[in-house]
């Protein structure tokens, strides 16, 4: 994260915060609290999520997204769309009105249309600073500069997510992002993978992660999170070693914000810089950096 970007990522979390604490103070569930405030992060071009996200090697933006209630285990998540204003929200209706779990694709942008969400073209979704950067990329495989043909570690950056607890005591997980950058068609990473990079149980935690997918995925850092406070770890340990496991076990990089019902929480990341906040009853915190 370049210094110069770093306002608009703060910027971006404390309307989201703001979004989430609105839900939160008129008494609303922690799964509108996460909904809205990933909503706020998705409209935010800041992000690797909704208009703005990061392009497959064809130049488009392919998004993946879950939600998950704690209260219930229910949950939404979407992989691979590209015809949608909001992934989360078509994560929430996949949680609402359908029994299955997951959808992707052409068959996750019907089941848009058949309860009511409007398609756009996926040219909204993309912006010029991304048709720049993947020319960029591309450039330097050419030239040889990098040797992968898609982008690990280094730009796996700016999935956006957020946790939350009512007023009920239940807790929830939001995660929404536009992948990769020069991602092949069609791949899905951890965002939208239940305990992966989202996860919610009111008996443990609700997670969410970002960072480079394919390490996540492996150790299904979410859901492996959660499970150390439920074997009586507090929240910020428990993040802490989830992040250090990612990266010892195999060289991942990313973050983690964890929540429990009793309303601990745990930050965590071995990258340089993730923008975060906090909103509680006596007043909020943010910054790009643990304790920063």
């Amino acid at each position: 994260m370049p210094d110069d970007v770093v306002a608009a990522h703060e910027r971006g979390v404390r309307n989201a915060l703001a979004a989430g604490w609105k839900v939160l103070e008129g008494g609303g569930s922690a799964l509108d609290a996460v909904e809205s405030a990933v909503v706020v992060l998705e409209e935010d071009d800041t992000f690797d999520a909704g208009r703005g996200s990061f392009l497959t090697r064809d130049g488009r933006v392919q998004m993946d997204a879950l939600i998950m209630d704690g209260a219930t285990m229910r949950a939404g998540g979407v992989g691979g769309v590209e015809r949608v204003k909001s992934a989360i929200r078509l994560s929430r209706l996949v949680l609402e009105k359908s029994p299955h779990v997951y959808f992707v694709g052409e068959g996750a942008e019907r089941f848009a249309v058949e309860h009511g969400m409007k398609l756009i073209d996926n040219s909204e979704l993309v912006i010029e600073r991304e048709v720049v950067r993947l020319r960029e990329f591309k450039a330097m495989i050419a030239a040889g500069g990098v040797d992968t043909t898609f982008a690990g570690p280094e730009n796996s950056h700016d999935t956006v997510g957020a946790v939350a607890m009512d007023v009920n005591g239940n807790i929830a997980g939001a995660t929404s992002t536009g992948g990769t950058l020069n991602k092949e068609p069609g791949r899905v990473g951890d965002s939208s993978l239940i305990g992966c990079g989202c996860y919610a149980d009111n008996l443990s935690a609700a997670a969410s992660c970002t960072g480079w997918g394919e390490p996540i995925m492996k150790l299904v850092l979410a859901k492996s999170a959660a499970d150390k406070v439920a074997a009586g770890k507090d929240p910020q340990t428990s993040a802490d070693e989830s992040i250090a496991q990612l990266e010892k076990r195999l060289n991942g990089h990313g973050g983690i914000i964890l929540l429990d019902a009793r309303g601990r929480f745990g930050i965590a990341h071995n990258t340089p810089k993730m923008a975060w906040g906090v909103r509680m009853a006596d007043g909020e915190r943010w910054g790009t950096k643990v304790g920063g």
